[in-house]
């Protein structure tokens, strides 16, 4: 099997791409699409720092041929603003510190975001399972746990 044209759904928007089997969606996304807020660093699904939403669940896209992803609703980091006003759990990640060298940040985000759509209240244990497959190396996580329970507040108010 060799190329094929591709039709994905990422952020809303229609992309059609050349793939090859071999290629894996991370590549896909940030080579072939150009987002680059998904990122690359263990490749192997240990760190979650290239997790995105396919069809509102978590995966690691170091680890997703881009063949089975074809069709998908894919969500990266870079739809989750609405144009410059941030995202509930965005906005709640800033405004406690959950971020700082930031890298494993949109990872953390969209797994936040697979479970307050799931679980609009969750407790700090739930918080830490649904996170459990991001790893931070800089906040200790007690930060990011205090923003996902303000994140989710925020959201069950309308905001």
């Amino acid at each position: 099997m060799g190329k094929e044209i591709a039709n994905f759904i990422v952020n809303g928007n229609e992309y059609e791409v050349i793939i090859e089997p071999h290629m894996l969606l991370i590549d896909v996304l940030r080579d072939e699409m150009g987002l680059m807020g998904t990122k690359y660093a263990c490749g192997a699904g240990d760190c979650g720092s290239c997790t995105v939403l396919i069809d509102g669940k978590p995966s690691f896209s170091c680890l997703t041929l881009a063949v089975t992803a074809k069709g998908k609703n894919i969500l990266t980091i870079e739809g989750m603003a609405d144009g410059t006003a941030l995202h509930p759990i965005q906005q709640a990640f800033v405004e406690k510190g959950a971020v700082q060298c930031g890298f494993c940040t949109p990872g953390m985000v969209l797994s936040t975001k697979a479970l307050l759509d799931e679980n609009s209240e969750p407790t700090r244990d739930d918080v830490k399972t649904a996170l459990a497959g991001n790893l931070c190396r800089c906040t200790g996580y007690v930060k990011i746990v205090d923003a996902v329970e303000v994140a989710a507040g925020t959201m069950r108010e309308g905001g």
